[in-house]
C-alpha cells in the first residue's frame, strides 16, 4: 500500500511516498480502507521534530492519527458485523496511508449524511474543543478568547463556545477576512495575533503557546483560566509562570489539556455525539495522499482555515 513517511525531520520536503506491506489487524483491532485522513497541527509538530523533546519519533514514522473509511477486516475477538461499516477511527499513528489499523474501542460509526472528509474534520478536533472548555470550567455567560482560532482546533472551539452560551467570543487571527469567517461561526470580537485592544476574559483557549503566552495570561479576569491545547508557536518561555505570580491576588490559573487524558469511553462517546450533530465541518482543502507535502507547506505558511483532509483514491 502507499503511505507517507518521514524521511527526514524538518520541513515538509522531508515527507515521502513509500510502499509498505498492508497492515494486519491484531486482537481487538480492525483494518480500515481509508477514504479520508485528517491533517492536523500535531502532524506538523512531529514532522518538524519539535515534539521530539516530549516523545521519541524515528525516521520512517508514518504520520496521521485519525482516519475515516470502511472496515475491511477484523482481528481476533472483534464482532465481524463491523466489516463493511463506515467509521471514524483514532489510529495513534500510521493514518497517512491507504489502509490503517485501529482498536475497535477507538471507532465511531459514521451517521448517514456525514462524509469521510466531514468526519476527519470534526472528529478529534471537536472532542478537544469540547473537553478543553470543560477543563477550563467554562460556564454559560462567561467570556471566551480563542487564540489561534482559524485552525482545526480553533474553529470548533468557537462553535462550541457559542453553542454553550458564551457572553462574548473573541478570536485572534491573521487577517480581517479570516476574522469575518470566524464571525460566521460565532465569534463576536476579532483581534489581531497580538490580541491588542481587548482584555478581561474569563476563559482563554490557546492553540498557540509560544513566547507571547505571558501577555495572554495578563488578559484574564480575576479567577480567569487559560488552557493551552496546542504549541503552534512553540513552547512558552521557561519563566512564563512569573505573570501568574505577579498578579497573585487575581487568582488566575493556567493549565494544559491533551485529549490523551480523557478516558477512552468518554472521548469516543463525545466524538460520536458531535459527528451525529449539526456541527459545521470547516474544510480548507481536500488533497490526494501523495500531496501531503503540499498540505504541510500550507500548514507551515499559516494558510489553513479549518482542516485539510487527504484522500488516498
Amino acid at each position: 500500500m502507499k503511505a507517507i513517511a518521514i524521511k527526514a525531520f524538518g520541513g515538509p520536503e522531508g515527507l515521502a511516498t513509500v510502499e509498505l506491506p498492508d497492515p494486519v489487524p491484531g486482537e481487538g483491532q480492525v483494518l480500515i480502507e481509508t477514504e479520508a485522513i485528517g491533517v492536523g497541527g500535531v502532524d506538523a509538530l512531529i514532522r518538524s521534530g519539535v515534539l521530539g523533546a516530549f516523545r521519541s519519533f524515528a525516521t520512517g514514522h508514518v504520520l496521521g492519527s485519525e482516519v475515516a473509511g470502511t472496515v475491511a477486516a477484523v482481528g481476533a475477538g472483534v464482532d465481524v458485523s463491523w466489516v463493511g461499516r463506515r467509521v471514524w477511527a483514532f489510529v495513534l499513528q500510521g493514518g497517512y496511508a491507504e489502509r490503517a489499523v485501529a482498536p475497535v474501542s477507538a471507532l465511531a460509526p459514521l451517521p448517514d449524511g456525514r462524509s469521510a472528509v466531514d468526519a476527519v474534520t470534526i472528529g478529534s478536533s471537536a472532542a478537544v474543543a469540547h473537553f478543553a472548555l470543560r477543563n477550563a470550567h467554562f460556564a454559560p455567560g462567561e467570556s471566551v478568547l480563542v487564540r489561534g482560532a482559524a485552525g482545526g482546533l480553533g474553529t470548533p472551539t468557537v462553535q462550541l463556545a457559542a453553542r454553550a452560551g458564551a457572553s462574548a467570543i473573541a478570536v485572534t487571527t491573521s487577517s480581517p477576512a479570516r476574522g469575518e469567517r470566524l464571525r460566521a461561526l460565532g465569534a463576536t470580537h476579532v483581534l489581531d495575533r497580538s490580541g491588542a485592544g481587548e482584555d478581561g476574559f474569563d476563559v482563554i483557549v490557546d492553540v498557540v503557546a509560544g513566547p507571547e503566552l505571558p501577555a495572554f495570561l495578563d488578559k484574564l479576569n480575576p479567577n480567569g483560566r487559560l488552557v493551552t491545547i496546542g504549541l503552534l508557536g512553540g513552547p512558552p518561555p521557561a519563566d512564563f509562570g512569573t505573570a501568574l505570580f505577579a498578579a497573585f491576588q487575581q487568582s488566575r490559573s493556567f493549565g494544559v489539556f491533551s485529549l490523551d487524558s480523557v478516558p477512552d469511553a468518554d472521548r469516543y462517546a463525545a466524538i460520536a455525539e458531535w459527528l451525529a450533530s449539526d456541527l459545521e465541518p470547516v474544510v480548507h482543502d481536500v488533497l490526494a495522499l501523495e500531496q501531503a507535502v503540499l498540505a504541510h507547506q500550507q500548514l507551515d505558511a499559516g494558510e489553513v482555515f479549518g482542516r485539510i483532509a487527504l484522500t488516498p483514491r
